[in-house]
């Protein structure tokens, strides 16, 4: 079976994310192949599929997270906090990936249950990707060479001017968004959400989703989004763009001493936290040992507190 290559110059620099990161995790950095594992609560969106993708789902392992890639069909995954416990709010995650893969470890299932532990109502989005080389052996040296190639140039030293790099085609990933959003909206009953208090939070290519949802949506009325290491660069804010927290470490290759994401949400007078860690590289999720940035989760939760979307009525 062939494999068509995608254009690499039609990815941003949000590409390279998890595989670069090899201060992320104290693990064994090769590609293991793994057998799927079961996901028994997964829902499946209805988006359709991938065109021009040969390959289907594969399942592999890297500094011990389980990622997925090749996904042609969208799921949501439901995490609901213990029986009581549920406070309303609700938080579709976003894995990251570069939208090549699904870091649905680290940067998904994991992060639900930090959430679901809050008594946020918590949706996993296995969201549609590009293609990759269908073997094991094809997706590794293939991944190589990506990742020996020059990133673009930016100019790190002014974060508003900087040129933008060239966005993928995230049509596939906004409708799935867009579903995920309009099934929680639709069974807000049955699993316990206040639909004023739906937010979105996504990881690298993750927070380059949520982003993108949240400028151009149609449908989604996201109430909070919390990109975490995502791309800085600077962006036209819509005047009903919700409140933001914003997470990177200064050693993200993401970073390059940007901060244009959030002057753009200050300039339009919409509520921003920004937390720049000391260290914590790329790749993250929730922490990794002896770094800065291990706390962003506590703080994200204190901040959803302070602005009253953990409690009925109180979010603005």
């Amino acid at each position: 079976m062939s494999f068509k290559p995608i254009n690499l110059a039609k990815i941003s620099i949000l590409v390279l994310v998890l595989f670069m990161a090899k201060s992320a995790k104290a693990q064994d950095g090769t590609i293991y192949p793994l057998d799927p594992p079961a996901e028994p609560n997964a829902i499946l969106l209805g988006t359709g599929g991938v065109d021009n993708q040969p390959a289907s789902e594969t399942w592999f392992r890297q500094w011990g997270d389980p990622m997925a890639r090749n996904i042609t069909t969208a799921t949501l995954t439901p995490f609901l906090p213990e029986p009581g416990k549920a406070n309303g709010a609700a938080v579709i995650v976003a894995p990251g990936g570069g939208y090549l893969w699904l870091s649905m470890g680290n940067e998904g299932w994991e992060v639900a249950e930090a959430l679901a532990k809050q008594g946020i109502t918590a949706f996993v989005l296995k969201y549609r990707l590009n293609p990759t080389p269908e073997s094991i052996d094809d997706f590794t040296v293939w991944m190589n060479r990506v990742f020996t190639l020059p990133a673009e140039t930016s100019d790190s030293t002014n974060n508003a001017a900087s040129p933008r790099p060239m966005k993928p085609d995230l049509s596939n990933q906004l409708e799935d968004a867009e579903a995920a959003y309009a099934m929680i909206i639709e069974r807000a009953e049955e699993w316990g959400v206040d639909t004023s208090r739906i937010g979105m939070i996504g990881f690298s290519a993750g927070a380059g989703l949520t982003m993108h949802s949240t400028l151009n949506s149609q449908t989604m009325n996201l109430a909070f989004i919390g990109p975490i290491y995502g791309g800085m660069g600077a962006v036209d804010v819509p005047a009903d763009a919700p409140p933001m927290f914003n997470v990177i470490a200064t050693d993200d290759f993401l970073f390059r001493g940007q901060f244009g994401v959030i002057d753009s949400w200050y300039k339009a007078g919409i509520p921003v936290e920004f937390h720049l860690y000391q260290n914590g590289g790329h790749g993250f999720g929730l922490g990794n040992p002896d770094r800065t940035s291990n706390r962003w989760f506590d703080a994200f939760i204190y901040w959803l507190d302070v602005n009253g979307f953990l409690t009925a009525g109180l979010g603005e």
